[in-house]
């Protein structure tokens, strides 16, 4: 299969480009900075040139696209940064698409548990209507650009949560206080943490990519949830470290802002859709997730 990823050189693009390539696939990457075989410039803005003609020719296409959510207080710019990065690659993958002579079979486009907004204790599937705060108004939106090419390809919009693994992400900066002997909740505690580890993100993406049943909204997330505290009293069994210090929920509002809101909510999501089409998960809970991490890294070391 000929498959164009944006937003491939990654956290997770590049892992999947990686595993797609193992599985024989012929797969383009399409960055602002190529600088390597296989990886193609490209700018959203204009349909033209190489990267265009790639995606006409693909049979899929997946967009990972989009500046990361954490590392800056959420100012009125640096919202329009976060809401620019997503819409304006995928609306420029969408017209790419659909204005071309062939079409793209599938296309995957991310999304985030975000659009959901806080629900306490419910629980939260692929059918649970949208939030309005300020991520679930920025997911709909993303989502809405992606879903212009439902016409002519299957659409499969990834709705992620916490994804883990030792090389980056939120584990690393989740598991630093724990170094220094102050690991603990986060405000209360009882937000509930959709997460999922990145092998079974992997290949939930590639079974989503050959699977013409899965289409739409699908919650990439394991299926045992946890809370907050439930995630630092695990991470520090795995660490080997004391999980009793919290971070009161004053102290990150007034350092991170409206970004706090983001780690003092949550939601208690299921990947009811992929639990349904027979998804098998390699790591379905957080304790066997973070033993497989915490394992390997003790074995590269």
């Amino acid at each position: 299969m000929r498959i164009v990823v944006a937003g491939g050189t990654g956290f997770l693009g590049a892992p999947l480009v990686r595993c797609l390539r193992a599985e024989g696939h012929l797969v383009t990457v399409l960055t602002r900075r190529p600088h390597g075989a296989g990886q193609v410039g490209w700018n959203p803005a204009t349909i033209a040139g190489p990267w265009a003609l790639a995606v006409e020719a693909a049979d899929a296409v997946i967009n990972l696209s989009g500046e990361s959510i954490a590392g800056a207080r959420w100012t009125r710019s640096r919202k329009a940064a976060l809401r620019a990065s997503r819409l304006d690659a995928t609306r420029g993958l969408v017209a790419a698409m659909t204005q071309g002579s062939r079409t793209p079979a599938v296309f995957l486009n991310a999304s985030a548990v975000g659009i959901y907004g806080p629900h306490d204790d419910e629980e939260v599937t692929e059918a649970t209507p949208p939030g309005d705060d300020f991520l679930s108004s920025l997911a709909q939106e993303w989502e809405a650009a992606a879903l212009a090419a439902a016409t002519s390809s299957r659409v499969v919009l990834l709705r992620t949560g916490i994804v883990l693994d030792r090389e980056g992400g939120a584990l690393a900066e989740m598991a630093m206080p724990f170094s220094f002997m102050a690991g603990g909740p986060l405000g209360t505690g009882r937000q509930w943490m959709p997460w999922i580890h990145r092998d079974d993100w992997i290949a939930m993406v590639t079974w989503a990519l050959t699977t013409a049943a899965v289409s739409g909204p699908l919650n990439l997330t394991a299926p045992n949830p946890v809370t907050n505290r439930e995630f630092a009293q695990t991470l520090g069994r795995a660490l080997r470290r004391p999980s009793f210090m919290p971070a009161p929920a004053f102290a990150l509002r007034l350092v991170l802002g409206e970004m706090a809101t983001m780690i003092l909510t949550g939601q208690r999501v299921l990947p009811a859709k992929a639990l349904a089409l027979g998804f098998q998960f390699q790591h379905p809970t957080l304790a066997q997730a973070l033993q497989a991490i915490y394992a390997r890294r003790s074995r590269v070391q």
